[in-house]
């Protein structure tokens, strides 16, 4: 659909700092050009909210569901093309206006097997985004003790290809796996290892841990990011040390830290602290760590991210609603412009306000479970099912 000029009435228009009843919005091509409560005369082609929900669209900073849909059961792929439509399809679906497609560079041990191949991936996407309905984005994903990931993320970072990196450790003993028992069963049930390939995972990330070839080589991606403009996170921070030396290095964003400990630590240093949605869905992780609604409740957390379900996003926010950990806004800034500015897009999208796009989402909950009526991104609708 091209940009379109129209108004929005009777709505409860989700902004940052609360929720304005019966309000209307004016669009202009594609940007918001007024937003009051009541009515706005216009001959402008009108929608009637009929008093729902409207939300900012949600920015999702981390969803690895690309890798699921390129490869959606072990060593059987699908062509990317095929795979990034069909699941940008399902993101206006969710709500989800700008997506950071998350990809990781760890040889042979997650992700799409090999660095060659996801740089591979990345590039496609970008090739493909304009012609996509959701903004995109490429979130690279580097496994610490993997350098040989080095020259393929330094050629896509020259390149422009990369929007996000985020640095990881999969190291049994720290992070996500506090010993070899949980690391193995994780990666065999997830990633259908066995026990061979296992010990030799395990041994070959043991064997640099520590080294300086890890440190300097991390430090000259960082380097390379700053250069670049690129935001940086770190992933399943469990120590305020771990906290304190990528502080050092300049990361600002701390995704999916594994103890209560760590996410009171990362706060306190300014980090952005980034909270899984089916995490706080279930109520608990997967791996036995942090509870992410515990978290929440005790003050923490700054984003929400969809993990690998970019459908939990939305039903995350209204659970946290509903059951009165957060007022609704607030909830709403965790999926929208907390996000947005965490990764420098707060000027652009993330909130309903007068010179922003228009990037918005009408969300019915009469039936009690919410759902995406309409999403439009820069005023256009990407996405519809019916609207009396």
């Amino acid at each position: 659909c091209n940009k379109r000029d129209f108004i929005i009435r009777n709505a409860s228009v989700v902004t940052p700092g609360g929720i304005l009843k019966g309000a209307s919005l004016r669009i202009e091509d594609g940007i918001i050009v007024v937003l009051r409560e009541g009515e706005i005369k216009s001959s402008l082609s009108t929608i009637d909210a009929e008093g729902m929900y409207v939300l900012p669209g949600f920015v999702d900073l981390h969803s690895d569901a690309i890798e699921k849909g390129i490869e959606p059961r072990p060593n059987v792929f699908f062509p990317v093309n095929i795979a990034v439509y069909e699941l940008d399809k399902k993101l206006s679906s969710c709500g989800i206006t700008t997506m950071f497609h998350s990809l990781s560079f760890a040889e042979m041990e997650i992700g799409l097997r090999s660095n060659s191949m996801a740089a591979g991936i990345v590039r496609e996407i970008n090739a493909l985004s304009g012609h996509l309905k959701v903004r995109t984005k490429i979130h690279a994903r580097y496994e610490i003790t993997d350098s040989a990931a080095i020259p393929f993320l330094e050629a896509l970072i020259k390149d422009r290809q990369i929007h996000l990196l985020s640095v990881m450790d999969h190291t049994p003993g720290q992070g996500q796996f506090r010993g070899v028992t949980a690391f193995k069963g994780y990666y065999g049930r997830v990633y259908r290892k066995n026990d061979e390939e296992l010990d030799s995972m395990i041994s070959r990330k043991l064997k640099v841990k520590g080294t300086t070839v890890i440190e300097e080589g991390l430090q000259y991606l960082i380097d390379l990011c700053k250069n670049h403009g690129i935001p940086l996170a770190s992933h399943d921070d469990d120590s305020p040390e771990k906290i304190r030396w990528l502080k050092g290095m300049g990361l600002r964003i701390s995704e999916f830290p594994v103890s209560m400990e760590a996410v009171m630590f990362a706060a306190e240093e300014g980090f952005s602290v980034c909270l899984g949605a089916p995490n706080i869905l279930r109520g608990a992780s997967q791996s036995g760590n942090l509870s992410a609604r515990d978290a929440i409740l005790e003050g923490f957390g700054d984003i929400i991210c969809s993990d690998y379900a970019p459908m939990a996003l939305l039903y995350t926010v209204f659970t946290i609603y509903h059951l009165g950990i957060l007022p609704l806004h607030e909830a709403v800034n965790m999926v929208s412009i907390n996000p947005a500015e965490a990764v420098g897009l707060g000027d652009q999208t993330g909130s309903i306000e007068e010179g922003k796009e228009c990037d918005i989402v009408i969300v019915d909950v009469r039936n009690g479970v919410p759902q995406v009526l309409k999403t439009f991104i820069s005023g256009r609708e990407v996405y519809s099912t019916c609207l009396r």
